[in-house]
């Protein structure tokens, strides 16, 4: 009953997507000083999200296409429109700073919807 409310499943996607972007960032930090390298970064929640959730398949062969199921993680991408070091490295320090203090927000933006909702859920069942 409670994990079809789309509240829930929007806050369990969000705190999901914003989970996989640390990680991107933070895989962008450790490589900031690799020649070559290009930052990354994944798609804006809302974009996956108006998708339904669910990832386009990718397959290498004809016979991947139609098995198995879609990932729910979202694939990184390489950004565009960075003037990178002359050594080829695109990442700023400072940019992917910004981006994690912005995706931390979100992920605490999440589990205070999720936490308000339980709350409230609790209230009407006369347990809070």
């Amino acid at each position: 009953m409670f994990d079809q409310l789309e509240i829930l499943s929007m806050a369990r996607g969000l705190a999901s997507h914003s989970a996989a972007r640390q990680e991107v960032v933070a895989r962008n930090l450790a490589q900031a000083d690799t020649p070559g390298y290009k930052a990354r970064d994944i798609a804006a929640f809302s974009q996956s999200y108006d998708s339904g959730g669910t990832m386009a398949l990718r397959g290498t062969r004809v016979q991947h296409i139609g098995r198995g199921e879609a990932s729910q993680t979202p694939r990184s991408f390489i950004e565009r429109g960075i003037d990178g070091d002359p050594n080829g490295n695109t990442v700023s320090i400072e940019a992917q700073m910004v981006k994690s203090a912005e995706i931390s927000t979100k992920h605490d933006m999440a589990l205070s919807v999720y936490r308000s909702t339980l709350g409230m859920m609790r209230a009407t069942l006369g347990r809070g």
